[in-house]
């Protein structure tokens, strides 16, 4: 046998490593072959198309000797202590899976790339972090699974022989798990991943098993679940500090032009959230925009359904047996809690569009879009087709249905208590945060917030629906349909400039230091959509954000305003730059007001 290993061994020294991928640039295809080396750098080889499949081949050769080269070193190890075959020791209550079984699950993922979180977790795994579980939390279809799998394929030899991957099912108990534990440590197993742990109906209430027992003699333990709530229930009752958490919701634009070969910030706002685009291949486009998972009104019901009522009930139902309902409790037993979670998701993204329309497309009517669409200077965007409309009609008429949508809502209640209830549960999801909006206002001294969604495809998807139901009502029924698209587009146009503006506040939020504070700006009159405040330096930057690719002096009239900058600086300290973030290229221009693209912007952000 030792013979056969060092033939193995030394045939799998001449095949290469790695994967092969194929990315679609220009309706081109190309091929990369991408490996590691012995220092954990990852490389890539651009290849031919033959190339390309005469190195699968050899890989896929590795990868079955390799296969083999395990199975010969068990059986090596296992005479060599003078141990019984595990298989015969272990009388296991739950879906354990080690060995070659778990080399098969895992090695689909091989030459996939890893989510920013991953370090996080390998820090965990291979750190010196004692007596502490890691809980692995996030929406569906943000890569959990997938990452778990990454970690466990990544182990060396030595790590990947004690690791064990459980995947939870309802009828399982922590009573089952502890048992399984037990024996595996016996065992020599030290690597514990359970997936889909909140499904076990007393997890909740139990968690506090897996530190304070397993974690505390050395096991790493890893715990994933797609009822997140759950386990951020665990991570405040029952685990109190006890634990390293990782969450997946927030996917930011350069994660997402990352994984998806997706470069587009408007396909982000479009589309972003999840990772169900690309999750079979990556670099298709087409495959992106079908599988997106909000990739209209029903697949984003759907997913609200799924992801995060669900979610939530199921969290609950388990909670303190059922008992932490609090104001939820009356809609849960009327089986109406779907329903009211849903309409709080619905009505939020109701007002972000209706807020649009009024204070936004309507303050500007369709006159200017009129004006633009008549002098675009793309001969194909040129038209005249909104002259003839009766522009004061389509407006008044907006407001109407949109004032009779809110009557139709009235007539199914949801009381404050437990909408607020529902919102603090959508935020421990990390579906919504708050994005803080101050004053120089002399009318206005009281903290202000506005809502930003986590998931922009989620809030597009219904603003989306919402916009076209509203154009194509009865009371619209003269208008033509190239009518009804241009208002449409007009619109859905405003929609994603607001939605731009978050994704910036958003995602320079989260990668600021503590020294520094992100706020939108307001005056009287205007506002500067985001200033970056030092604290310790007392200086300040401010933004204009935009959604358009052409660059006009009109941009900048709130940054050239003396009044706003000197106020600004009696507050916040000296303005150290004025910028224009857009989706043109970048340039300065005069009064010291620079542009900047906005998605090499969110790509550099770290």
């Amino acid at each position: 046998m030792n013979e056969q290993i060092r033939n193995l061994q030394a045939e799998i020294e001449g095949l290469p490593k790695g994967g092969i991928s194929k990315k679609k640039i220009n309706n081109t295809y190309y091929y990369y072959h991408q490996w590691k080396d012995t220092n954990g750098k990852r490389h890539y080889d651009i290849v031919s198309e033959l190339e390309a499949r005469e190195l699968k081949e050899q890989i896929e050769r590795r990868r079955e000797l390799e296969k083999r080269l395990r199975t010969f070193a068990k059986e090596i190890e296992k005479h060599a202590v003078g141990t019984n075959e595990v298989n015969e020791d272990l009388d296991l209550k739950t879906n354990v899976i080690y060995g070659e079984e778990l080399y098969d699950l895992v090695s689909v993922v091989d030459g996939f790339e890893k989510r920013e979180c991953y370090d996080v977790l390998d820090k965990y795994l291979h750190g010196g972090v004692q007596d502490k579980i890691c809980l692995l939390f996030g929406l569906r279809r943000t890569g959990k699974t997938t990452l778990v799998k990454q970690l466990i394929f990544s182990m060396n030899e030595s790590e990947f022989s004690k690791t064990v991957y459980i995947k939870a099912k309802p009828t399982d108990t922590i009573a089952d798990v502890n048992k399984d534990l037990k024996q595996l440590r016996r065992h020599g197993f030290r690597y514990i991943f359970i997936d889909e742990v909140t499904l076990i109906s007393d997890f909740i209430d139990s968690a506090s098993l897996f530190s304070d027992v397993y974690a505390a003699t050395g096991m790493k333990i890893i715990l994933s679940g797609t009822d997140s709530l759950g386990l951020y229930f665990a991570a405040n009752e029952e685990l109190y500090d006890r634990t390293v958490t990782v969450h997946t919701t927030f996917i930011p634009f350069r994660e997402h032009a990352r994984l998806l070969k997706i470069d587009s910030v408007d396909d982000y706002i479009r589309y972003g959230g999840t990772l169900k685009a690309g999750e079979l291949r990556f670099e298709d486009n087409e495959v992106n925009s079908e599988e997106a998972s909000f990739r209209d009104d029903e697949s984003t019901r759907r997913y609200i359904d799924t992801a995060i009522c669900k979610n939530i009930q199921h969290s609950l139902s388990f909670y303190e047996g059922g008992g932490h309902f609090r104001h939820l409790k009356k809609l849960y037993e009327a089986d109406e809690l779907t329903n009211a979670i849903n309409r709080i998701v619905q009505d939020m993204n109701h007002e972000f569009t209706k807020e649009i329309i009024l204070k936004r497309f309507i303050s500007r009517d369709l006159r200017s879009a009129a004006q633009m669409l008549r002098s675009a200077s793309d001969e194909k965007s040129r038209t005249d087709a909104l002259d003839d409309i009766d522009i004061t009609d389509v407006m008044n008429k907006l407001k109407k249905i949109l004032g009779i949508r809110e009557k139709e809502e009235l007539r199914t209640t949801v009381s404050q208590a437990a909408a607020e209830e529902i919102r603090e549960y959508l935020e421990a999801l990390d579906l919504i945060e708050y994005a803080d909006v101050e004053s120089l206002s002399m009318s206005s001294e009281e903290e202000m917030s506005r809502i930003i969604f986590t998931q922009p495809g989620m809030r597009y998807c219904q603003a989306e629906a919402l916009v076209y139901s509203l154009i194509r009502s009865k009371e619209f029924k003269e208008l033509g349909e190239k009518d009804k698209v241009l208002i449409a587009h007009k619109i859905l146009d405003d929609v994603k400039g607001i939605m731009l503006e978050d994704t910036v506040f958003l995602e320079t939020k989260k990668t600021l230091p503590k020294s520094k504070k992100v706020f939108k700006l307001q005056f009287n009159v205007g506002e500067f959509d985001m200033v970056i405040y030092d604290i310790t330096a007392n200086t300040c930057e401010v933004y204009e954000i935009k959604h358009s690719g052409q660059s006009n002096p009109n941009q900048a009239k709130h940054l050239k305003r003396e009044d706003f900058c000197s106020a600004t600086e009696r507050k916040y300290g000296k303005i150290t730059g004025k910028y224009i973030l857009y989706n043109g290229p970048d340039k300065c221009v005069d009064d010291n007001i620079t542009y900047r693209n906005v998605a090499t912007y969110l790509r550099n952000l770290l």
